[in-house]
């Protein structure tokens, strides 16, 4: 490409170029015809492969904590982890406790949920400040599991109507055990074969509004606490809202104490926590509320004797120390199936999306497949230690971060807490209330209830999205936690498919003075170039809306090839049969001259007879007639011995209709040599060429080059000249090898970009009226 230099103020360029078709692109930008990617034997030769170089990058990629632990800076992170863990621990007691109630199991499982996948994360982990642990989304899809599965009444007791409720939660441990152990190979398997994109397909309005139905749910379970009532347990769609409706029957029974400490723990976690929100830059750490209203309240019942007074329902003996590791029943898994996959990829999509923002803010990458794995070997290691599924923690993540927390070290320190919580403390908190718990699990899912502002906020900037969000709230909330992430990933994908196959088409314009060609609806300057049209798709040609691409073409442009195409089809016909019947006019012309030429010469052959009879008679009046000076005429005028004109007028009035009627084929051909003339005429005032803008085309399938090929044909048969501009390699490459070049499409049909091809059009044309007002001299 030739460049020259011009005097132009900021901001302009000049260029000094050929127009370039694709085969005079290949041999200026010299296109290779080698791979760059290796073949498959290479890449099998270098994965087998070993040496230490790359078993060192092997294993600190497998495990990160070797990466960084050995350069890990005391002075400057340790301060900052040690506030951050003894933070993130206090908080992880009380939550730990609370979420196991959702997840339908005793407090002390809450516990050993918040120490061990928190180790395991430290090692495989590549997120430097989420808080692993219980969340209340998992616990919740857990606890509709264990319910489902182990319901009171399979459990009755020996002796009286109730339920043998050690039995009972013995059993959800299992399911719960085996659940998380089968939701983690999930993760490990995903994370193995790179399976980390999987969660791209959740989007972030979907995993918003999907972690707002859950919180919905989380709500009315809890309810039974706060009032003191048991509902009946509800299963399958719909069971969220039969459950509300018998709370709100049994709001009658509602046991007034547990009532009164729900509303008082209430109304001090909430002041508490607006004082920390309000003063988060000016307190060292939050308050851990939390921790003493746990304290507080547990005094307070013991000493006070309350339950046995008002029979405050509360959590019961907490067995002090560690259990030892049990292998899940393998016999649930095909029962859990559905579930384990279900939380394997919630669970992983709400801790990539917390590691990715805090990764984004202070400067570092976050792997996502190593974070699959991470999470899939926390949840297999914790289901061996009777741990239920876990995932990071918005609140607890916060924290740990605005505290000061720089790594995963943080995470250790608060297991220490959890650990000593449950070795030694644990136990003295068997006159915990469980509506104090639940007030805890209430004021936590703030910032998910917060997520109903979205819905605003999406209605003025994509309602596309606020469909998604709508759709997947109403449907977790009806449909439950499983039925509902189904149909809103469903439904998120169908919104995919909705939008590539609506695209928006556009005819372009010539920007005067530029060589830009922009939508002439969007904007005023610019101006269609007469006879051309030039037109675009804002999405990639395929399977989906080839048909609607074509469709739009025609509207667009006014050439409706359907009409066109029978017009001159009937045109063809109408024209040969009229050729056929001036043909057969014809030859019933030429057989009547035969006929008449056969009866002339029959007529002369007697007449020279009769001529030869009276002979010589007339030889011998002849002298007589001659002396008298007169001369014999016929009757009709003709000197006897003369010949006959009149067979031969009508011999040439024959030859004339003869010709006549011959000619009619050439005067037919000339009649449609004037019209197609006319009709190229009338072309050519009109539109006479068409050029496809393919740049917004990343792939094309073999639905896509037949449309684009039925394209050229179509518009080729009503003399219409056909472009394409602006393909990207990859694309020329894949017409290439679905045959889509040939004589009647040759590579001088592609161009690199519109105005190549707008130029290339009007040098054929030799179109001196009209000129390109453009600020780049272009040589042809």
């Amino acid at each position: 490409m030739d460049t020259e230099k011009k005097d132009c103020s900021v901001g302009e360029y000049f260029v000094k170029r050929r127009v370039l078709d694709e085969l005079r692109l290949d041999e200026v930008a010299q296109k290779g015809t080698w791979s760059t990617k290796p073949t498959l034997g290479e890449r099998l030769k270098e994965s087998l492969r070993c040496s230490v170089p790359r078993l060192k990058h092997t294993l600190l990629s497998w495990i990160p904590v070797l990466s960084w632990l050995p350069h890990y800076s005391i002075r400057e992170n340790f301060i900052g982890d040690l506030i951050s863990g003894c933070s993130v621990g206090i908080m992880h007691l009380p939550q730990g406790m609370a979420y196991a109630l959702l997840a339908s199991l005793r407090p002390v499982f809450g516990l050993y949920t918040s120490f061990y996948p928190v180790l395991v994360y430290f090692i495989f982990g590549t997120s430097r400040h989420i808080s692993i642990g219980t969340f209340a989304v998992i616990s919740i899809m857990i606890g509709s599991v264990t319910e489902r599965l182990a319901p009171d009444i399979d459990f009755p007791a020996n002796c009286t109507n109730g339920t043998d409720l050690d039995a009972r939660d013995a059993h959800r441990v299992e399911i719960a055990c085996s659940l998380t152990v089968l939701t983690g190979i999930f993760q490990i398997l995903l994370g193995v074969v790179r399976f980390g994109f999987v969660v791209t397909y959740l989007s972030e309005p979907l995993i918003r509004g999907y972690t707002t139905g859950s919180a919905c749910h989380v709500c009315v379970s809890q309810l039974k606490y706060l009032f003191g009532v048991k509902p009946a347990r509800f299963t399958g769609p719909l069971s969220l809202i039969y459950t509300l409706v018998d709370i709100c029957r049994l709001l009658p029974e509602t046991k007034v104490p547990e009532l009164v400490v729900s509303l008082v723990a209430l109304s001090v976690l909430i002041v508490v926590k607006e004082i920390n929100e309000c003063y988060r830059q000016k307190l060292p750490m939050p308050i851990p509320i939390e921790i003493i209203a746990i304290i507080a309240a547990t005094i307070i019942i013991h000493f006070a004797d309350l339950t046995s007074k008002y029979n405050i329902d509360v959590v019961g003996e907490i067995p002090s120390g560690l259990k030892a590791p049990r292998a899940p029943d393998v016999t649930l898994f095909s029962d859990v199936i559905g579930d384990a996959f279900a939380i394997a990829i919630v669970g992983y999509a709400i801790n990539i999306s917390l590691g990715k923002t805090f990764a984004l803010k202070h400067g570092y990458k976050v792997d996502s497949n190593q974070e699959l794995v991470a999470l899939g070997l926390s949840n297999t290691v914790g289901g061996f230690f009777q741990c239920y599924s876990v995932t990071s923690s918005l609140s607890r993540s916060l924290v740990q971060e605005s505290t000061g927390g720089k790594t995963q070290v943080a995470g250790v320190i608060s297991s220490v807490i959890v650990l000593v919580t449950v070795l030694k403390i644990g136990s003295l908190f068997a006159d915990l209330p469980k509506a104090v718990l639940s007030t805890i699990v209430f004021v936590n899912l703030k910032g998910m209830f917060k997520q109903f502002l979205d819905v605003p906020l999406l209605w003025k900037t994509n309602k596309v999205d606020l469909m998604v969000w709508l759709v997947t709230f109403t449907s977790t909330i009806l449909l439950n936690l499983d039925l509902g992430l189904a149909v809103s990933v469903g439904f998120s994908m169908l919104t995919v498919i909705f939008r590539t196959q609506l695209p928006r088409y556009s005819i372009l314009g010539h920007v005067s003075g530029t060589d830009l060609y922009l939508d002439t609806d969007t904007y005023k300057e610019a101006k269609e170039i007469p006879g051309i049209k030039i037109f675009r798709s804002s999405t990639t040609i395929y399977y989906t809306n080839a048909e609607m691409y074509l469709e739009a073409l025609q509207e667009k442009s006014g050439i409706e090839i359907g009409k066109l195409l029978t017009a001159k089809k009937k045109q063809e016909r109408k024209l040969k049969r009229k050729q056929q019947k001036e043909k057969n006019k014809a030859k019933k012309e030429a057989k009547k001259q035969r006929k008449a030429v056969s009866r002339l010469s029959k007529d002369t052959f007697s007449e020279m007879n009769e001529r030869k009879v009276s002979a010589g008679l007339k030889e011998q009046s002849q002298g007589d007639v001659v002396a008298l000076g007169l001369t014999e005429t016929s009757p009709n005028g003709l000197s006897i011995g003369q010949v006959n004109e009149a067979y031969q007028h009508d011999t040439t009035m024959s030859d004339s209709d003869s010709e006549t009627g011959y000619q009619g084929d050439n005067s037919i051909n000339n009649v449609s040599q004037r019209g197609n003339e006319e009709k190229e005429r009338a072309v050519r005032s009109g539109t006479h060429s068409i050029i496809l803008d393919i740049s917004t085309t990343s792939f094309v399938d073999t639905v896509s080059v037949k449309t684009l090929k039925n394209i050229f044909r179509d518009f080729g048969e009503i003399d219409l000249d056909v472009y394409l501009a602006g393909c990207q390699a990859c694309v020329v490459e894949q017409l290439e090898a679905a045959g889509f070049f040939s004589e009647s499409i040759p590579k001088s049909r592609l161009f690199v970009t519109v105005h190549d091809a707008v130029l290339h059009i009007l040098k054929k044309l030799g179109d001196t009226d009209f000129v390109l007002d453009v600020s780049c001299s272009t040589q042809m």
